[in-house]
């Protein structure tokens, strides 16, 4: 990455601001004078903003209020006003501070995507509206989240799009770094709210936050990290109301690996199913997680037992918000491959150590394991990677796990 766009001197910075931060007209008033001090500094800068507040969360229940499962293209177009709203009141907000300032929906400034309505992807970019309007010395507002097809449907990315709009105009850019300014100054070893000592990382590998993301930290969106990676774009997480550094993702450099682990990661919106007495041969495997996957349904830890007379269990877990969907989907297949029945449970979370230094340092399931059978705190499942261990374990233990595994590796004194 350059930095700046060819044949042009000013380097470009990609701001995004996240919901809480847009909350009231307060906030956005305090967010429009971050945006000016740093144009002040001599920089062009394209701004991606978030619905305001709770807005989108408000617009799904009122959606649902009406019909159990809505319709996608119609959420989509309801979804994607929330973002309009916040990119009219910046550009507002701006001009009040004799800021020139420019607001284009994701459409205006060419984001196109396929056609999956609600997770949709984006194939193309396009920057020459965002461009002119740069060399014409506006602020550029863009709303995050949304994009359309080449047949001008509305479209939308998933829930944390934003996140991914941001990083894709930086790359289509060639910005110097794409900040994200959240509530938070950073990528903390834990969720301050479950471990109060948790430290706050200086740098993180692409590939230890896109774990992290992916195990449950919602510092940043998983696919905006993904894309990141891709693209070589500097990412920098800071707060929206403090001026000191946050935490940059980057590159991976030597130094990470001195750290055993990084961080401890959790969540509680998780689901078990387990398939009962399934037939033991070949292509069952097959049958089952081919028919989850159509649905586009996500699986993530799978277990299978010893096979004893002909049968075995499969067990498997899935988001909490995604069960009632899968049951639909292995009741019917208990009928087709001949099982016994299934068992669900919602009881259940997910803790997960997430580091680049386990590639070459020994023992860190061990440590894993001991911290949480100190706590008599009992392991259901467990799933690696190269670089991450989660264990599922009972959800009313799950932060207990958390602050047990962040004391065993000494992460309160992580500085990195």
């Amino acid at each position: 990455m350059t930095g700046s766009t060819p044949g042009r001197e000013k380097k470009i910075t990609v701001m995004k601001f996240g919901g809480a931060t847009l909350a009231t007209p307060e906030l956005m008033k305090g967010v429009a004078r971050r945006i000016v001090d740093v144009r002040n500094t001599g920089q062009d800068v394209v701004v991606v903003v978030s619905a305001p507040g709770d807005m989108t969360d408000n617009l799904i229940a009122k959606a649902q209020a009406i019909a159990e499962f809505p319709d996608e293209r119609e959420m989509d177009m309801l979804l994607a006003t929330g973002e309009q709203q916040s990119i009219a009141l910046m550009a507002i907000a701006l001009k009040s501070l004799n800021c020139d300032a420019i607001s284009f929906t994701g459409p205006q400034v060419g984001i196109v995507t396929d056609d999956a309505h609600c997770k949709a992807r984006i194939v193309k970019m396009g920057s020459d509206k965002i461009l002119k309007a740069l060399r014409l010395g506006k602020v550029v507002i863009v709303a995050g989240f949304q994009g359309e097809t080449e047949e001008e449907e509305i479209t939308t990315l998933g829930r944390g799009g934003s996140d991914l709009t941001a990083v894709a105009l930086a790359a289509d850019l060639t910005a110097v770094v794409c900040e994200f300014y959240k509530d938070v100054d950073g990528v903390y070893t834990a969720d301050p709210r479950v471990v109060p000592t948790a430290s706050r990382l200086l740098n993180i590998s692409y590939d230890e936050m896109l774990e992290m993301a992916s195990l449950g930290a919602k510092v940043l969106y998983n696919r905006s990290v993904e894309f990141a990676k891709k693209s070589g774009v500097v990412l920098h997480v800071r707060s929206a109301v403090r001026p000191e550094p946050g935490t940059l993702i980057m590159e991976e450099v030597e130094q990470m690996e001195g750290v055993m682990v990084s961080a401890v990661t959790h969540t509680k919106q998780e689901a078990k199913l387990t398939i009962l007495w399934v037939p033991d041969k070949p292509g069952i495997a097959a049958t089952i997680f081919g028919r989850l996957a159509d649905e586009d349904l996500n699986i993530d830890v799978i277990v299978q037992d010893i096979s004893e007379e002909g049968t075995t269990n499969i067990s498997f877990t899935i988001r909490q918000k995604d069960l009632q969907r899968a049951k639909k989907i292995v009741e019917t297949l208990v009928k087709e491959i001949g099982a016994k029945g299934y068992q669900a449970d919602e009881k259940i979370g997910k803790v997960s150590v997430v580091g680049v230094g386990m590639r070459s340092h020994s023992g860190v399931a061990a440590a894993m394991f001991k911290a949480l059978s100190e706590r008599g705190i009992n392991i259901v499942m467990i799933s690696t990677s190269e670089i991450k261990i989660s264990c599922i374990v009972e959800e009313n233990r799950v932060e207990e796990a958390v602050q047990a595994i962040h004391e065993k590796f000494k992460l309160s004194n992580l500085t990195s």
